[in-house]
């Protein structure tokens, strides 16, 4: 077997370096990914990473037996690129961790056994979503495609919905390392001089950290004392300009790309965890939400169609039309000034996580599918989409 495995970001060349040196890992499931695919590594004959956002290109064996090459693509993606590199290395097994469609129509051409395992969702609206969409189900749906996962029910269903056949969809989630049993249920603070709010993840306009910033700027109109953290990656420039001209450039506060293990410490220690996604980001089903369960900490989100199935309004969160920044300043004042709600967000954090676990990991699905066998095949059959074994 030549694995090769396919993935838009994350560096695996330079997350292994960055761990074997004692680093610490930068985002949820980093460590156990890396070493699912150095596993692999050691049962066939050679397993590649690939990885198209790197700094620059390279191409270099790891000392954990696994290859890594990076293309260097930063400002500009290349398709004519990264075939001509699939090309060349001549995978007899394609592990695909991005919805492109050039590559899996590669695949098919090329009789590559493939499976796809994303984290994306499949916005319905507008026509050039309809036409990428149909093109992309009509890809996966072809038989050289053998199983297409997607992380969490949500995204899984998004697949079905824009027309891929749900008996080839399997739902997968990364291991659980923390529960919410690891804090206790939070009250609201009687005394209280500052509120601090808790965004964590990339940090680019379709996330919604603009509609956060205006949402504190109203706030504090409003007279509230209230502080603003984003932890994440990404261009802050124009944020901290917004601030600025919004005269809050003292509640918001970048607290840049934490160690992994700090974050839902964080989020317990805050008072609000901010998820604002807007419609256009492609959310599959963030980690960030898991993360916020476990910390107890109660959830202020947008109406993402990825969180309204597992998120409800004053059930289990606060929802806010996405954008809405004016909407978002009123759930978290109402959500800071309501005691009795603010307990029972805290309190239904369990069941929800509970209610998000799925039986089927990462590694395993990729292993089963690797390792072919009646009994493997019966397992990834049993854990299909269609299987009735997952509530929608």
């Amino acid at each position: 077997m030549r694995i090769l495995i396919l993935q838009y970001a994350g560096d695996y060349g330079e997350t292994v370096k960055l761990l074997a040196a004692g680093g610490d890992e930068t985002y949820y499931a980093q460590k156990y990914s890396v070493d699912a695919v150095a596993e692999i590594a050691k049962k066939v004959d050679e397993v590649t990473t690939l990885c198209c956002l790197t700094e620059k290109p390279y191409n270099e064996m790891l000392d954990n037996g696994v290859r890594a090459i990076g293309m260097g693509f930063s400002d500009q993606f290349s398709t004519k690129e990264l075939l001509k590199k699939i090309e060349e290395y001549q995978p007899t097994h394609l592990i695909v961790r991005m919805p492109d469609r050039a590559t899996v129509d590669w695949a098919i051409k090329r009789r590559v056994k493939t499976i796809l395992t994303l984290a994306d969702s499949f916005s319905p609206k507008g026509l050039r979503n309809k036409i990428r969409n149909f093109q992309l189900a009509n890809l996966l749906n072809n038989k050289q495609i053998d199983w297409i996962g997607n992380h969490g029910i949500s995204a899984s269903l998004s697949l079905r919905d824009i027309g891929v056949n749900p008996n080839k969809i399997i739902p997968w989630d990364w291991p659980s390392t923390t529960t919410p049993n690891s804090f206790a249920p939070k009250t609201l603070p009687s005394e209280q001089k500052t509120w601090d709010i808790l965004y964590v993840g990339a940090i680019n306009e379709a996330k919604g950290i603009g509609d956060a910033i205006e949402a504190i700027s109203i706030l504090k109109s409003k007279g509230l004392s209230i502080r603003l953290k984003v932890a994440g990656k990404g261009p802050i420039e124009s944020f901290l300009i917004q601030a600025k001209r919004l005269e809050v450039e003292k509640e918001v506060k970048f607290l840049g790309l934490l160690p992994h293990k700090t974050i839902i410490p964080l989020m317990n220690e805050a008072d609000v965890v901010l998820v604002p996604s807007r419609h256009e980001y492609p959310e599959g089903f963030p980690m960030t939400i898991y993360e916020a369960l476990c910390s107890r900490t109660p959830i202020v989100a947008s109406d993402h169609p990825m969180f309204c199935k597992n998120l409800s309004h004053q059930t289990n969160a606060l929802i806010f039309p996405a954008g809405d920044s004016r909407r978002l300043a009123i759930c978290i004042e109402k959500l800071l000034s309501a005691p009795e709600l603010y307990e029972n967000l805290s309190l239904a954090s369990y069941e929800t996580w509970k209610n998000l676990q799925l039986p089927v990991k990462w590694a395993e699905l990729i292993n089963r599918w690797l390792f072919d066998s009646p009994e493997n095949q019966q397992w990834l059959f049993e854990h299909r989409l269609s299987s009735g074994k997952y509530r929608e």
